[in-house]
């Protein structure tokens, strides 16, 4: 399976995308999600790749000659100042995966894309070191470049957090499928979803953006038991049936618990229930909105209570933060506002004295943060 390439060489082929830009930012859209941004341009000579393992493609450690390559910012540059002639705040995002953060960083520039996806939460163990490494690491090189951070847990190219932290998976090194997805055998549901909704909250409280892929905010898993004739995504033939791919994460999401048109996902202007491009599993029901909704502790209503906290919270969203040192087990970082977030990895350990709960990702044993567990406090004062 082939999909042909733009020569973005080729004047026109720049002309042509600029009428497209026009097209819809007349019509009032605010802004555009950039596809694999980083691989527009190609090297010159378009010379050949010959990988060591054939299937680390999309992910590759070393610098390939169609990705990332210098010539794709003065394709941008012009694309800013088309959005910036719109009155309003027009945006595009681009979806790239480069390495390391300083790279991503470039196409963040004053005179280029507003804000980009940063998928270093998708390579991060969920261990505190490593995730406030790369918290680290993305925040230093946006600020290099004046550009606000941004996080995501979940995409359409990984498995979900809900398997993935309980898994011990990461994406990159060439996987972004993760078709090796763990012992499914050892998978726990209850901790795997705990942990989920613990790096929601984190993510939800660190300085710049945050984007929701759809499904994490039901906490939804990875749907492994899709019949192999229904798998739609190219990986599944172009490795010779070996490599199941990335229909897993891309299940439609259950809205009702009645199976019929896709757990209500599906039905015509007749509103006769059809069945979807991918099946659910047939216990998809218990994850639906429907049940969610009525229940005040489920993941639903923990996203929708996070996210009016963190409209109400001034030190939310863009702004400062300053770690605080709660032991190798825990991540704490302070928002103005005397605003905290600690994440508990390790045993249980205490809430500080004087500290209003705002929410919490689990339930909390007294004053104790158990393992797995965020809270988002109003600390004392004095």
């Amino acid at each position: 399976m082939e999909q042909p390439d733009f020569n973005w060489e080729n004047p026109e082929v720049n002309e042509y995308f600029e009428k497209v830009l026009r097209f819809w930012l007349d019509r009032g859209v605010d802004g555009f999600r950039i596809d694999v941004a980083h691989g527009m341009v190609k090297a010159p000579g378009l010379p050949d790749v010959v990988a060591a393992d054939p299937k680390a493609e999309m992910l590759a450690p070393e610098n390939r000659p169609f990705w990332d390559q210098d010539g794709v910012h003065d394709i941008y540059r012009k694309w800013r100042k088309i959005l910036d002639s719109y009155p309003g705040e027009r945006m595009a995002v681009a979806e790239a995966w480069v390495s390391p953060a300083s790279r991503i960083a470039r196409y963040l520039r004053h005179d280029e894309l507003a804000n980009s996806f940063n998928f270093d939460f998708l390579t991060s163990p969920w261990t505190p070191a490593d995730l406030t490494k790369m918290i680290n690491r993305s925040m230093d090189a946006m600020a290099e470049v004046g550009a606000p951070s941004s996080w995501v847990f979940n995409n359409h190219d990984v498995v979900r957090s809900v398997d993935r932290f309980d898994l011990g998976l990461q994406a990159g090194n060439g996987d972004t499928t993760l078709d090796r997805q763990g012992d499914a055998s050892k998978f726990n549901i209850i901790r795997g979803t705990r942990r989920a909704r613990a790096g929601a909250l984190l993510m939800l409280a660190l300085p710049g953006g945050a984007y929701v892929y759809q499904g994490e905010e039901l906490a939804l898993p990875e749907a492994r038991d899709i019949p192999e004739d229904r798998l739609t995504d190219p990986r599944w033939e172009m490795s010779l049936r070996t490599d199941r791919g990335r229909d897993g994460c891309r299940v439609p999401l259950p809205w009702t618990t009645n199976p019929a048109g896709a757990f209500g996902f599906s039905s015509d202007k007749n509103k006769q229930p059809h069945e979807a491009w991918l099946p659910q599993s047939s216990q998809w029901g218990k994850f639906s909105v429907e049940v969610q909704d009525s229940d005040p502790s489920s993941t639903l209503n923990m996203y929708r209570h996070a996210l009016a906290l963190r409209r109400q919270e001034s030190g939310l969203g863009d702004g400062t933060m300053t770690w605080i040192d709660a032991g190798k087990d825990v991540i704490a970082f302070s928002r103005p506002g005397n605003f905290a977030c600690y994440l508990n990895f390790g045993g249980s350990i205490e809430i500080p004295a004087g500290a209003q709960v705002l929410i919490s990702s689990a339930p909390l044993e007294g004053s104790l943060i158990p393992a797995d567990t965020a809270v988002w406090l109003r600390l004392s004062v004095g």
